[in-house]
Protein backbone atom coordinates (compact mmCIF):
# COMPACT_ATOMS: atom_id res chain seq x y z
CA UNK A 1 0.00 0.00 0.00
CA UNK A 2 1.54 3.46 -0.70
CA UNK A 3 1.83 5.85 1.83
CA UNK A 4 -0.16 8.62 1.82
CA UNK A 5 2.24 11.91 0.94
CA UNK A 6 2.70 14.62 3.54
CA UNK A 7 0.85 17.61 2.79
CA UNK A 8 4.58 19.56 1.93
CA UNK A 9 5.11 17.17 -0.90
CA UNK A 10 1.53 17.70 -2.24
CA UNK A 11 2.46 21.06 -2.04
CA UNK A 12 5.26 21.21 -4.43
CA UNK A 13 4.03 18.66 -7.02
CA UNK A 14 1.01 20.83 -7.39
CA UNK A 15 3.89 24.13 -7.80
CA UNK A 16 5.82 22.37 -9.54
CA UNK A 17 2.55 21.50 -12.56
CA UNK A 18 1.97 25.16 -12.15
CA UNK A 19 5.47 26.01 -12.78
CA UNK A 20 5.82 24.42 -16.36
CA UNK A 21 2.55 23.64 -17.93
CA UNK A 22 3.54 23.36 -21.32
CA UNK A 23 5.01 19.51 -20.64
CA UNK A 24 1.75 18.02 -20.19
CA UNK A 25 3.21 14.55 -19.25
CA UNK A 26 5.43 16.29 -16.51
CA UNK A 27 2.62 16.54 -13.40
CA UNK A 28 2.16 12.87 -13.23
CA UNK A 29 6.18 11.84 -13.87
CA UNK A 30 7.47 14.59 -10.93
CA UNK A 31 4.98 12.88 -8.88
CA UNK A 32 5.81 9.68 -9.42
CA UNK A 33 9.76 10.16 -9.41
CA UNK A 34 10.04 13.24 -6.34
CA UNK A 35 7.41 10.58 -3.97
CA UNK A 36 9.81 7.08 -5.57
CA UNK A 37 12.42 7.51 -2.39
CA UNK A 38 9.86 8.59 0.13
CA UNK A 39 7.48 5.72 -0.52
CA UNK A 40 9.44 2.65 -1.82
CA UNK A 41 13.05 2.90 -0.16
CA UNK A 42 13.16 3.69 3.19
CA UNK A 43 12.93 1.67 6.22
CA UNK A 44 12.85 3.77 10.14
CA UNK A 45 15.72 1.91 12.44
CA UNK A 46 14.93 1.40 16.33
CA UNK A 47 17.88 3.60 17.05
CA UNK A 48 16.66 6.85 15.29
CA UNK A 49 18.31 6.18 12.06
CA UNK A 50 16.59 5.38 8.41
CA UNK A 51 17.75 2.26 6.05
CA UNK A 52 17.65 3.72 2.44
CA UNK A 53 17.99 1.11 -0.62
CA UNK A 54 18.81 1.90 -3.38
CA UNK A 55 15.71 0.27 -5.51
CA UNK A 56 16.29 -2.89 -7.08
CA UNK A 57 19.43 -3.65 -4.49
CA UNK A 58 18.21 -4.27 -1.19
CA UNK A 59 21.37 -2.29 0.11
CA UNK A 60 22.02 1.29 1.12
CA UNK A 61 24.58 2.85 -0.65
CA UNK A 62 26.30 6.21 1.39
CA UNK A 63 26.49 7.88 -1.85
CA UNK A 64 23.10 7.15 -3.51
CA UNK A 65 21.07 7.13 0.09
CA UNK A 66 22.44 11.06 0.28
CA UNK A 67 21.35 11.66 -3.32
CA UNK A 68 18.44 9.60 -3.11
CA UNK A 69 16.98 12.41 0.01
CA UNK A 70 18.29 15.07 -1.41
CA UNK A 71 15.33 16.83 -3.23
CA UNK A 72 13.64 16.66 0.37
CA UNK A 73 16.01 19.28 1.67
CA UNK A 74 13.47 21.92 0.23
CA UNK A 75 10.77 20.34 1.85
CA UNK A 76 12.70 20.23 5.32
CA UNK A 77 13.01 24.46 5.48
CA UNK A 78 8.95 23.99 7.22
CA UNK A 79 8.35 20.08 7.21
CA UNK A 80 10.02 18.80 10.42
CA UNK A 81 8.99 15.20 9.22
CA UNK A 82 11.66 15.66 6.37
CA UNK A 83 14.19 17.20 8.46
CA UNK A 84 14.03 14.69 11.13
CA UNK A 85 13.86 12.29 7.91
CA UNK A 86 17.30 13.47 6.57
CA UNK A 87 19.27 13.53 10.51
CA UNK A 88 17.80 9.91 10.43
CA UNK A 89 19.86 8.97 7.12
CA UNK A 90 22.55 10.89 8.42
CA UNK A 91 22.84 9.11 11.60
CA UNK A 92 22.28 5.61 9.59
CA UNK A 93 25.45 6.32 7.15
CA UNK A 94 27.79 7.70 10.47
CA UNK A 95 27.06 4.22 11.89
CA UNK A 96 28.22 2.51 8.97
CA UNK A 97 31.34 4.56 8.04
CA UNK A 98 32.40 3.46 11.91
CA UNK A 99 32.04 0.02 11.00
CA UNK A 100 34.57 0.10 7.65
CA UNK A 101 35.09 3.56 6.28
CA UNK A 102 36.17 1.41 3.22
CA UNK A 103 32.69 -0.33 2.38
CA UNK A 104 30.15 1.64 0.00
CA UNK A 105 27.72 -0.59 0.49
CA UNK A 106 25.72 -2.04 3.79
CA UNK A 107 22.79 -4.19 5.12
CA UNK A 108 19.80 -3.59 7.20
CA UNK A 109 21.20 -5.53 9.81
CA UNK A 110 24.03 -7.71 10.35
CA UNK A 111 22.76 -10.64 8.01
CA UNK A 112 25.88 -11.74 6.11
CA UNK A 113 24.27 -10.83 2.37
CA UNK A 114 27.23 -9.48 -0.08
CA UNK A 115 26.73 -9.06 -3.60
CA UNK A 116 30.11 -11.49 -4.07
CA UNK A 117 32.08 -13.03 -2.23
CA UNK A 118 35.32 -11.43 -2.60
CA UNK A 119 39.07 -11.27 -1.12
CA UNK A 120 38.55 -8.48 1.48
CA UNK A 121 38.09 -7.87 5.04
CA UNK A 122 34.35 -8.32 5.09
CA UNK A 123 32.22 -8.08 8.25
CA UNK A 124 28.05 -9.21 8.25
CA UNK A 125 27.26 -5.56 7.97
CA UNK A 126 28.89 -5.07 4.80
CA UNK A 127 27.14 -5.55 1.14
CA UNK A 128 30.14 -4.64 -0.92
CA UNK A 129 33.14 -3.32 0.08
CA UNK A 130 34.89 -1.30 -2.90
CA UNK A 131 36.62 1.20 -1.56
CA UNK A 132 35.34 4.85 -3.21
CA UNK A 133 36.23 8.33 -1.97
CA UNK A 134 32.88 9.73 -2.90
CA UNK A 135 31.67 7.50 -0.37
CA UNK A 136 32.75 9.02 2.71
CA UNK A 137 31.90 12.81 1.14
CA UNK A 138 28.25 12.03 0.83
CA UNK A 139 27.39 12.28 4.54
CA UNK A 140 29.62 15.13 5.37
CA UNK A 141 27.90 16.92 2.39
CA UNK A 142 24.41 15.88 3.44
CA UNK A 143 24.97 16.69 7.12
CA UNK A 144 26.17 20.36 6.22
CA UNK A 145 23.20 20.75 3.70
CA UNK A 146 20.39 20.12 6.45
CA UNK A 147 22.56 22.12 8.92
CA UNK A 148 22.56 24.61 6.52
CA UNK A 149 19.04 24.92 5.24
CA UNK A 150 17.34 24.23 8.74
CA UNK A 151 19.45 25.32 11.68
CA UNK A 152 19.47 21.75 12.81
CA UNK A 153 22.07 20.31 14.70
CA UNK A 154 20.54 17.31 16.46
CA UNK A 155 22.11 15.29 13.90
CA UNK A 156 25.95 16.72 14.92
CA UNK A 157 26.09 14.46 17.80
CA UNK A 158 28.91 12.66 19.40
CA UNK A 159 28.62 9.47 16.54
CA UNK A 160 29.17 11.83 14.00
CA UNK A 161 31.87 13.71 15.22
CA UNK A 162 33.31 10.34 15.74
CA UNK A 163 32.80 9.37 11.83
CA UNK A 164 33.59 12.45 10.78
CA UNK A 165 37.47 11.72 12.62
CA UNK A 166 37.56 8.67 10.71
CA UNK A 167 36.60 10.48 7.89
CA UNK A 168 39.16 12.37 7.51
CA UNK A 169 41.96 10.14 8.98
CA UNK A 170 40.89 7.30 6.10
CA UNK A 171 40.94 10.09 3.51
CA UNK A 172 44.39 11.41 4.59
CA UNK A 173 45.72 7.72 5.02
CA UNK A 174 44.85 7.75 1.25
CA UNK A 175 46.86 10.20 0.33
CA UNK A 176 49.68 7.44 0.94
CA UNK A 177 47.78 4.15 -0.27
CA UNK A 178 51.55 2.48 -0.55
CA UNK A 179 50.87 1.84 3.85
CA UNK A 180 47.14 1.91 3.55
CA UNK A 181 45.78 -1.10 5.08
CA UNK A 182 43.05 -1.81 2.38
CA UNK A 183 42.90 -4.39 -0.85
CA UNK A 184 40.19 -5.90 -2.64
CA UNK A 185 40.14 -8.66 -5.10
CA UNK A 186 37.17 -10.01 -6.52
CA UNK A 187 38.15 -13.48 -8.39
CA UNK A 188 34.89 -13.56 -10.30
CA UNK A 189 33.47 -11.05 -12.98
CA UNK A 190 35.10 -8.30 -15.39
CA UNK A 191 38.03 -6.73 -15.04
CA UNK A 192 36.32 -3.90 -13.69
CA UNK A 193 35.02 -5.18 -10.50
CA UNK A 194 38.69 -5.94 -9.09
CA UNK A 195 41.39 -4.47 -8.11
CA UNK A 196 44.89 -5.20 -10.04
CA UNK A 197 48.62 -5.80 -8.04
CA UNK A 198 46.88 -8.23 -5.88
CA UNK A 199 44.15 -5.98 -4.96
CA UNK A 200 46.15 -3.09 -4.64
CA UNK A 201 45.83 -1.25 -7.31
CA UNK A 202 48.12 0.24 -10.26
CA UNK A 203 50.83 2.25 -8.76
CA UNK A 204 50.40 6.04 -7.88
CA UNK A 205 52.66 9.19 -7.21
CA UNK A 206 52.03 11.10 -4.01
CA UNK A 207 50.03 14.31 -5.00
CA UNK A 208 48.07 15.72 -2.19
CA UNK A 209 45.30 13.98 -3.89
CA UNK A 210 43.65 11.23 -2.04
CA UNK A 211 43.56 7.49 -3.71
CA UNK A 212 40.45 5.70 -4.47
CA UNK A 213 40.05 2.06 -5.69
CA UNK A 214 36.52 2.32 -7.26
CA UNK A 215 34.22 5.26 -9.38
CA UNK A 216 31.15 6.22 -8.33
CA UNK A 217 29.96 3.18 -10.85
CA UNK A 218 31.43 0.81 -8.53
CA UNK A 219 34.06 -0.11 -11.34
CA UNK A 220 37.60 -0.37 -10.26
CA UNK A 221 39.47 3.28 -11.21
CA UNK A 222 42.19 2.98 -14.63
CA UNK A 223 44.17 5.75 -12.64
CA UNK A 224 43.36 6.04 -9.01
CA UNK A 225 43.52 9.76 -8.12
CA UNK A 226 39.56 10.17 -9.43
CA UNK A 227 39.11 13.48 -9.60
CA UNK A 228 35.70 14.29 -9.46
CA UNK A 229 35.71 12.48 -6.36
CA UNK A 230 38.59 14.03 -4.97
CA UNK A 231 36.85 17.88 -5.85
CA UNK A 232 33.77 16.23 -3.98
CA UNK A 233 36.60 15.85 -1.19
CA UNK A 234 37.53 19.34 -1.18
CA UNK A 235 34.49 20.48 -0.94
CA UNK A 236 33.20 18.26 1.71
CA UNK A 237 35.53 18.55 3.76
CA UNK A 238 35.76 22.17 3.75
CA UNK A 239 32.13 21.91 4.62
CA UNK A 240 32.82 19.94 7.74
CA UNK A 241 34.84 22.53 8.95
CA UNK A 242 32.37 25.15 8.73
CA UNK A 243 29.91 22.82 11.02
CA UNK A 244 29.07 23.86 14.46
CA UNK A 245 31.16 21.35 15.79
CA UNK A 246 33.47 21.15 19.18
CA UNK A 247 36.53 20.03 18.01
CA UNK A 248 38.82 22.65 16.56
CA UNK A 249 41.40 20.31 15.81
CA UNK A 250 39.12 18.49 13.43
CA UNK A 251 38.41 21.15 11.58
CA UNK A 252 42.04 22.46 11.29
CA UNK A 253 42.88 18.66 9.83
CA UNK A 254 39.58 19.50 7.60
CA UNK A 255 40.99 22.56 5.99
CA UNK A 256 44.72 21.24 5.75
CA UNK A 257 43.80 18.12 3.73
CA UNK A 258 41.05 19.85 1.59
CA UNK A 259 44.16 22.33 0.82
CA UNK A 260 46.14 19.65 0.11
CA UNK A 261 43.51 17.85 -2.10
CA UNK A 262 42.36 20.95 -3.76
CA UNK A 263 46.26 21.87 -4.74
CA UNK A 264 46.97 18.21 -5.90
CA UNK A 265 44.20 18.83 -8.49
CA UNK A 266 45.19 22.08 -9.76
CA UNK A 267 48.90 20.43 -10.11
CA UNK A 268 48.32 17.25 -11.20
CA UNK A 269 44.65 16.92 -12.87
CA UNK A 270 44.85 18.77 -15.50
CA UNK A 271 45.98 18.23 -19.33
CA UNK A 272 46.57 20.57 -22.45
CA UNK A 273 44.19 19.53 -24.90
CA UNK A 274 45.14 20.79 -28.74
CA UNK A 275 41.51 22.78 -29.58
CA UNK A 276 39.94 23.39 -25.75
CA UNK A 277 43.28 24.60 -23.80
CA UNK A 278 43.41 23.46 -20.31
CA UNK A 279 40.98 21.16 -19.17
CA UNK A 280 40.39 18.53 -16.17
CA UNK A 281 41.15 14.73 -16.47
CA UNK A 282 39.17 12.07 -15.31
CA UNK A 283 42.13 10.09 -13.20
CA UNK A 284 45.66 10.72 -12.88
CA UNK A 285 48.29 8.86 -10.90
CA UNK A 286 50.74 11.12 -10.55
CA UNK A 287 53.53 9.18 -12.72
CA UNK A 288 52.53 10.96 -15.71
CA UNK A 289 49.19 9.00 -16.63
CA UNK A 290 45.66 10.21 -17.38
CA UNK A 291 42.23 9.03 -18.39
CA UNK A 292 40.56 11.67 -20.53
CA UNK A 293 36.66 10.81 -20.30
CA UNK A 294 33.71 11.52 -17.97
CA UNK A 295 31.11 8.97 -16.48
CA UNK A 296 27.95 9.30 -16.26
CA UNK A 297 27.82 8.56 -12.19
CA UNK A 298 28.07 11.64 -9.66
CA UNK A 299 30.58 12.91 -8.88
CA UNK A 300 31.63 13.31 -12.74
CA UNK A 301 33.75 16.26 -14.57
CA UNK A 302 30.24 17.18 -15.44
CA UNK A 303 28.90 17.50 -12.35
CA UNK A 304 32.05 20.20 -11.20
CA UNK A 305 30.12 22.65 -10.27
CA UNK A 306 26.98 21.01 -8.75
CA UNK A 307 29.32 19.52 -6.13
CA UNK A 308 30.93 23.27 -5.28
CA UNK A 309 34.29 22.84 -6.89
CA UNK A 310 33.85 25.92 -9.16
CA UNK A 311 31.49 28.49 -11.01
CA UNK A 312 29.52 27.32 -13.86
CA UNK A 313 31.00 29.92 -15.37
CA UNK A 314 34.51 28.81 -14.84
CA UNK A 315 37.05 28.70 -17.57
CA UNK A 316 38.39 25.29 -17.23
CA UNK A 317 35.46 23.37 -16.24
CA UNK A 318 33.61 25.47 -19.36
CA UNK A 319 36.42 23.82 -21.78
CA UNK A 320 36.30 20.55 -19.91
CA UNK A 321 32.09 20.60 -20.38
CA UNK A 322 32.81 20.85 -24.12
CA UNK A 323 34.92 17.84 -23.92
CA UNK A 324 32.86 15.95 -22.39
CA UNK A 325 30.11 16.64 -24.38
CA UNK A 326 31.40 15.83 -27.19
CA UNK A 327 32.29 12.71 -29.59
CA UNK A 328 35.73 12.73 -28.17
CA UNK A 329 34.87 11.54 -24.85
CA UNK A 330 34.59 7.46 -25.52
CA UNK A 331 31.26 7.42 -23.28
CA UNK A 332 29.29 10.43 -24.98
CA UNK A 333 26.91 9.10 -27.35
CA UNK A 334 24.57 10.15 -29.67
CA UNK A 335 21.23 8.53 -31.48
CA UNK A 336 17.82 8.79 -32.34
CA UNK A 337 16.22 8.93 -29.07
CA UNK A 338 19.04 11.29 -27.38
CA UNK A 339 22.16 12.94 -27.03
CA UNK A 340 24.16 12.15 -23.33
CA UNK A 341 26.98 10.63 -21.47
CA UNK A 342 26.81 6.97 -20.90
CA UNK A 343 29.15 4.86 -18.93
CA UNK A 344 31.42 1.98 -19.10
CA UNK A 345 29.33 0.30 -16.06
CA UNK A 346 26.39 -0.24 -18.62
CA UNK A 347 26.27 -1.20 -21.89
CA UNK A 348 27.42 0.63 -24.93
CA UNK A 349 25.43 3.45 -26.76
CA UNK A 350 23.18 3.35 -23.49
CA UNK A 351 22.91 7.04 -22.17
CA UNK A 352 21.98 7.79 -18.35
CA UNK A 353 19.03 10.15 -16.93
CA UNK A 354 21.23 11.04 -14.16
CA UNK A 355 23.92 12.41 -16.51
CA UNK A 356 21.38 14.47 -18.76
CA UNK A 357 19.83 16.02 -15.50
CA UNK A 358 23.09 16.50 -14.17
CA UNK A 359 23.56 18.51 -17.56
CA UNK A 360 20.81 20.78 -16.87
CA UNK A 361 21.40 21.22 -13.02
CA UNK A 362 24.73 22.76 -14.46
CA UNK A 363 23.77 24.69 -17.70
CA UNK A 364 23.73 28.37 -17.76
CA UNK A 365 21.16 28.29 -20.52
CA UNK A 366 17.04 28.36 -19.82
CA UNK A 367 16.58 27.02 -23.36
CA UNK A 368 19.60 24.22 -22.79
CA UNK A 369 17.67 23.30 -19.29
CA UNK A 370 14.35 23.26 -21.22
CA UNK A 371 15.46 21.28 -24.47
CA UNK A 372 17.12 18.60 -21.57
CA UNK A 373 13.52 18.36 -19.75
CA UNK A 374 11.87 17.48 -22.84
CA UNK A 375 14.13 14.41 -23.64
CA UNK A 376 14.51 13.00 -20.51
CA UNK A 377 10.39 13.14 -20.59
CA UNK A 378 10.59 11.65 -23.86
CA UNK A 379 12.63 8.68 -23.40
CA UNK A 380 11.42 7.16 -19.80
CA UNK A 381 9.65 4.54 -22.00
CA UNK A 382 6.49 5.55 -21.15
CA UNK A 383 7.12 3.65 -17.58
CA UNK A 384 6.84 7.56 -15.65
CA UNK A 385 10.34 7.23 -14.13
CA UNK A 386 13.41 7.36 -15.16
CA UNK A 387 15.60 4.37 -15.81
CA UNK A 388 19.98 3.28 -14.88
CA UNK A 389 20.29 3.92 -18.92
CA UNK A 390 18.25 4.01 -21.96
CA UNK A 391 19.53 3.50 -25.32
CA UNK A 392 20.39 6.01 -27.59
CA UNK A 393 18.18 5.14 -30.22
CA UNK A 394 15.11 3.33 -28.76
CA UNK A 395 14.81 4.75 -25.53
CA UNK A 396 12.49 1.04 -24.95
CA UNK A 397 16.20 -0.65 -24.15
CA UNK A 398 16.77 0.39 -20.85
CA UNK A 399 18.92 -0.84 -17.48
CA UNK A 400 17.46 -1.32 -14.03
CA UNK A 401 13.53 -0.09 -14.19
CA UNK A 402 13.91 0.67 -10.44
CA UNK A 403 16.41 3.26 -9.95
CA UNK A 404 15.67 5.99 -6.80
CA UNK A 405 18.98 7.94 -7.40
CA UNK A 406 17.79 8.81 -11.12
CA UNK A 407 14.37 9.58 -9.87
CA UNK A 408 15.50 11.74 -7.33
CA UNK A 409 17.65 13.48 -9.36
CA UNK A 410 14.99 14.17 -12.00
CA UNK A 411 12.73 15.74 -9.09
CA UNK A 412 15.62 18.17 -8.14
CA UNK A 413 16.66 19.19 -11.55
CA UNK A 414 12.79 19.89 -12.14
CA UNK A 415 12.39 21.77 -9.32
CA UNK A 416 15.91 23.65 -9.79
CA UNK A 417 14.21 24.79 -13.27
CA UNK A 418 11.51 26.44 -11.45
CA UNK A 419 13.46 28.56 -9.10
CA UNK A 420 13.13 25.92 -5.70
Amino acid sequence: MTPKLPKSMARMIEQVADCLPQFTRLPSIFADTFSNTFTTTLKPQNDGGVFVITGDIPAMWLRDSAAQVRPYLQLAKTDEQFAALIAGVVKRQMKYVLIDPYANAFNETANGRCHNRDKTEMSAWIWERKYELDSLCAPLLLSHDLWKTTGQTDHLDQSFLNGARLIVATIAQEQHHETSPYSFERLEGPPSDTLTNEGRGNPVAYTGMSWSGFRPSDDACAYNYLIPSNMMAATALTRLAGLPLADDQLKVSAVKLATEIREGIETFGKVEHPQLGTIYAYETDGLGNYNLMDDANVPSLLSTPYIDYCAKNDPIYLATRKFVLSDENPFHYRGKAAAGIGSPHTPKDHIWPIALCMQALTSTSRDEKLSLLESLLRTDAETGLMHESFHKDDAAQFTRPWFAWANSLFAEMVMDLCGF
